[in-house]
């Protein structure tokens, strides 16, 4: 960053009162901040990295009061970065505004082979620090673990489940399981038992089924991990806790268990029966009824939910949500991308599988492609039945996909195109967190993230009371 740069950065955060997810404004006027650890790790562990500012206040006048001592400023810095694990390389700009002295760090994103990045001080476990909104939170043990798993290749899918007997496996499946390795592994087809083409794949390791065998094979895998299935429900409304004019809160709430390739087909079932139908026009002018959501699309989220899922110790508590709302519909899973995956490469690139042997299970067993075909599927038939590209969000560990339907929408829920535009018509007056989830249809997240604070940081939405930002009774309204 150039001087001039940073000039007319601080001049923007001062004239629109607002840090940021990559900004961290510290005062330093009378003295160096007792610690910046926080967001040195929080800056160095997301993609895009960030900009600590010294020399400016924070809420709620976000003023350019100057540092105390550049040089000692820039050598503290330096300091801290020092003390980081791995090592930060900040870059350091200054810049005079009015006679005041301003000190910037850039801190560049480190790739997820090197994260979590920590504060040797705190250790691992207390140091790593994510960045939400624009505060430093700690990560979870969760967080810090899957970064972990990327980098030593840990393989929770080959897990042993000591308790589980291949007894219980469905016959049938694994016949044409070893019949298809067989086939498509003309290596395995001589001088190897069928026990060893188990253990070899991944099926079972030292005489027990591994998760990825129970979870393909077995008839009921449920029996060991309760957790391990597909919550379903359908909701009245556009939010969860919506009721219809009975006081009924879902319309259908089920849970679906047994193998992988039950859940799926159970999935698609229910998602199925509970679609409503909308008439569409095709090419040749001819009126055709299709469900609410493309079928096909539909299939790929759920059994990439299923594939992709995480199936460590921290979340086999946790099952895969489909949640059917009156204008959407939502399929969650647990386990964020995994290693170097970014959104913006889904689909178009190959990327790395955190369950590659559950993966050519199912494969084998003609389930999946396993030729990263699903995300253009996706969006292929959302295309196709002339309904918006599905949303892909991650979260907290958590990956999302959200499919929108082109019926009858809520009256108070957004459909167009220019989101921001509408957001702002709508904060005419003052309209809370919960009121702007329900207009835009999306999650509190992406709400709040992507699209209320870019348009707070561009100075159009301003808060209500802005000396409290994450008070309950704040509201946002159209700055005039």
């Amino acid at each position: 960053m150039q001087s001039e740069e940073l000039k007319r950065l601080a001049e923007d955060i001062h004239r629109q009162r607002s840090e940021r997810q990559t900004i961290e404004l510290k005062a330093a006027h009378d003295g160096f901040p007792s610690k910046i650890y926080d967001t040195l790790s929080s800056f160095s562990n997301q993609d895009d990295g960030g900009i600590l500012i010294f020399g400016m206040t924070d809420r709620p006048h976000y003023e350019i009061v100057g540092v105390y001592d550049a040089e000692d400023v820039q050598r503290r810095i330096m300091e801290a970065c020092a003390q980081m694990e791995p090592r930060v390389r900040a870059l350091i700009t200054l810049c005079e505004i009015d006679g005041r002295m301003i000190v910037a760090a850039e801190v560049p994103g480190l790739a997820p082979a090197l994260r979590p990045v920590f504060y040797r001080g705190a250790g691992r476990l207390k140091g790593s620090y994510i960045r939400i909104g624009d505060a430093d939170e700690r990560m979870t043990e969760y967080e810090i673990y899957s970064y972990e798993a990327f980098r030593q290749r840990i393989r929770d899918e080959l897990r042993p489940v000591e308790a589980a007997d291949l007894a219980f496996f469905n016959e049938n499946r694994m016949n044409e399981y070893i019949r298809a390795a067989k086939d498509a592994r003309k290596n395995l087809a001589e001088h190897v038992s069928d026990r060893d083409i188990l253990a070899l794949m991944g099926v079972t390791a030292k005489g027990k089924p591994t998760i990825a065998g129970l979870m393909t094979f077995s008839r009921y895998p449920q029996t060991y991990f309760p957790q391990l299935s597909i919550t379903a429900v359908v909701i009245p409304g556009t939010a969860m806790g919506d009721t219809d004019d009975d006081g009924t809160r879902f319309i259908d709430n089920i849970r679906l268990t047994g193998a992988i390739p039950e859940m799926l087909e159970d999935a698609v079932d229910f998602v199925r029966r509970n679609s409503r139908t909308s008439t569409v026009i095709d090419e040749e002018g001819q009126r055709r009824d299709h469900p609410e959501y493309p079928l096909k699309a539909v299939r790929e989220a759920i059994l990439n939910a299923l594939i992709h899922r995480d199936y460590s110790i921290y979340t086999e508590n946790t099952p895969i949500a489909i949640e059917m709302y009156r204008d959407r519909m939502v399929v969650r899973n647990p386990g964020g991308l995994y290693g170097n995956s970014v959104l913006s490469s889904l689909g178009k690139i190959h990327i790395e599988t955190r369950n590659p042997a559950l993966t050519n299970m199912l494969e084998l067993l003609r389930v999946t492609e396993n030729r990263y075909s699903g995300i253009p599927t996706m969006r292929r038939e959302c295309a196709r039945y002339h309904l918006p590209a599905p949303d892909f969000l991650v979260q907290r560990g958590e990956f999302e996909v959200t499919f929108r339907n082109n019926i009858a929408p809520a009256p108070h829920v957004h459909r167009s195109g220019d989101l921001p535009a509408a957001v702002l018509a709508f904060c005419s007056v003052p309209r809370s967190r919960k009121e702007l989830i329900a207009f835009t249809g999306k999650s509190q997240y992406y709400t709040m993230s992507a699209i209320i604070q870019p348009l707070i940081d561009a100075g159009l939405l301003r808060r209500t009371i802005p000396e409290k930002p994450r008070s309950p009774k704040q509201c946002f309204v159209r700055a005039t």
